[in-house]
């Protein structure tokens, strides 16, 4: 709800609109006619700026032009003859293209409820982390429930997030629900009159002369968004022409694409039978992945469901090859499987997100074959980039994370962590010794680093290797002792996610005291090997004694003689009594 100070004549926003590093415009609404003017400057005792629009009327619409790249301003806007505004109405300017700094990006899909459940997901975001700036805001379509009419917008977007409105440009995605009272062809309708969106490059990439699909850069990022509703959605359509364009003209190293509806889906929608969803996945994934797109976010279905990294699916699910279309099978996640990892070059990989229960959730109709992770539960995509790493979030809307993964890139100014091994396995090569083998999925590793652990939970570094290396022999251990192994690789950039966890035992060792062997209770239930000849064994109970050729006996719950004597290459195994 707007402020008392807002009420008598500001009745809507302000808002912010296409923002990059030179510009922003700044968007509100009177209940009277009235001149549309911007005061700003860098300091909010000093507005020494001023920007206006030459037409009055109750719609206001102001460009800041010439403005410096990553630089913090504060404003007011004219209502009437007061200025309106205090140090929220501020604003920080994108940094320059290309430029490497840490990103916060806040993604909803799905938002438009303007109720309970979407105050309670924005809320939890709020509260995730308060002193960091959100920096880029997507919407992933149908922004206002059920026709996307003006009035919705009012209650959905302008009185669910006045804060993040006046501070943080919002980029839209038109949804199925938005375009009951949009056109696309002809640019009209509440979404096109709300949103002013970069038709001519305004904020980088290629002109797509439309406001229904458009690209735009954030430092070193590159975000397109694409109509999946109205636009033509064929490989000879206008849509698909641009987005070759954008696509060939970006040198940016993160590529982020977002429509509303997502190529796969077992979510409210089966991407299997929906057209629109089916469209996309046969006729725009090809594309962007030749063209190296790192991650895909998509609504429509409400629930959150994440792929694995994929390449090269573009039917239905029950086509889905694991060996053909995996790229990393494993979880993603840093203190899971490793960090997913890629560079651009064409089919190396892309992640899917569906996040459109931003809102309200549906049942699920199933889990796709693509995703490692599907719920129905309400929540906010939270993207931290910095360089060349990719850290998403799942925050749900009571405020926990639901899932996470990472995702690195090989072409950033640091080199990527090196990729997890895999198949970990030990055997005991005596009483002292386990031999360890593994196998190196890196090529970028300087060294790999051995832990063991007694009990699984208290874990010591035992060794580290060299580069490329596939094996090691731990000892001296203690004998007829279990231990637990993992393994991971290291480079500059960081570690890898942990290998298998494998185990061994360690043999129970010799029994022997300069000829005079002694049997415990600690050598109970364990075979030990006679290391000298004769060996005398001291007093014992239920004693089994080999020869050479294996041929046993048994003297249950007997008491040996001092004196009793095993021959060479003998093995003795203690029972417990």
């Amino acid at each position: 709800m707007q402020s008392a100070a807002w009420a008598d004549t500001v009745t809507r926003g302000p808002y912010l609109q296409t923002g990059s590093d030179q510009q922003v415009t700044i968007h509100w609404r009177t209940d009277v006619d009235s001149s549309s003017r911007v005061y700003f400057g860098t300091s909010p005792s000093s507005l020494d700026h001023t920007a206006e629009s030459p037409q009055s009327g109750t719609e206001h619409v102001v460009k800041l032009d010439g403005l410096s790249p990553f630089t913090r301003y504060y404003y007011k806007v004219q209502a009437g003859s007061t200025r309106i505004g205090d140090t929220s109405n501020t604003f920080v300017t994108t940094p320059s293209p290309g430029s490497i700094q840490p990103v916060r990006v806040w993604v909803l899909g799905d938002s438009g409820t303007a109720d309970s459940r979407a105050a309670a997901v924005r809320d939890a975001y709020k509260n995730l982390s308060p002193a960091t700036r959100t920096d880029v805001w997507l919407m992933l379509g149908d922004n206002a429930y059920s026709n996307g009419e003006d009035a919705e917008y009012q209650d959905a977007v302008f009185d669910m997030y006045p804060d993040f409105l006046k501070s943080t440009v919002l980029w839209p995605a038109l949804g199925n629900h938005d375009g009951h009272t949009a056109d696309s062809d002809t640019e009209s309708g509440p979404y096109y009159d709300i949103f002013d969106l970069p038709r001519n490059a305004e904020a980088g990439g290629v002109a797509s002369h439309t406001e229904a699909y458009y690209s735009f850069d954030y430092a070193n990022i590159h975000f397109i968004c694409l109509d999946s509703y109205e636009t033509d959605r064929s490989t000879s359509g206008s849509m698909h022409q641009w987005l070759e364009s954008d696509l060939s003209a970006t040198g940016q190293p993160w590529i982020i694409v977002f429509w509303h509806h997502p190529p796969y889906s077992k979510g409210s929608h089966d991407s299997d039978t929906d057209s629109r969803m089916t469209d996309m996945r046969e006729n725009f994934l090809p594309l962007l992945e030749q063209y190296g797109v790192d991650l895909v976010l998509s609504g429509h279905s409400h629930s959150y469901e994440r792929s694995y990294l994929i390449d090269g699916h573009y039917g239905t699910s029950d086509t889905f090859d694991a060996s053909t279309h995996l790229v990393d099978g494993g979880d993603g996640q840093t203190d899971g499987d490793g960090a997913y990892s890629k560079s651009g070059a064409p089919h190396k990989g892309s992640v899917y997100v569906v996040a459109g229960s931003s809102g309200q959730t549906s049942s699920m109709r199933g889990t796709h074959p693509v995703m490692i992770a599907s719920s129905a539960t309400l929540g906010s995509l939270v993207l931290d980039i910095n360089d060349n790493r990719l850290d998403a979030r799942f925050l749900t809307d009571s405020g926990s994370i639901y899932d996470h993964f990472t995702l690195l890139k090989n072409n950033g100014t640091t080199p990527a962590p090196p990729a997890a091994p895999d198949q970990l396995t030990a055997t005991a090569g005596g009483p002292d010794r386990i031999d360890l083998s593994w196998h190196d999925n890196a090529d970028n590793e300087d060294a790999f680093v051995l832990e063991r652990s007694l009990d699984k939970q208290i874990w010591t570094e035992t060794a580290s290797l060299s580069a490329n290396s596939t094996g090691h022999t731990d000892t001296p251990l203690s004998q007829a002792t279990t231990y637990y192994y993992r393994v991971k690789a290291r480079n500059p950039a960081g570690d890898s996610g942990y290998s298998n966890t494998a185990r061994a035992t360690t043999t129970g060792g010799c029994v022997v005291s300069n000829g005079a062997a002694s049997i415990t209770n600690r050598y109970y239930s364990n075979e030990h090997d006679i290391c000298q000849a004769p060996d005398r064994v001291s007093a014992a109970s239920n004693v089994t004694v080999g020869t050479d050729a294996w041929a046993e006996y048994v003297a249950p719950r007997i008491e040996l003689a001092p004196g009793f004597h095993v021959l060479d290459g003998g093995r003795l195994t203690v029972r417990q009594p």
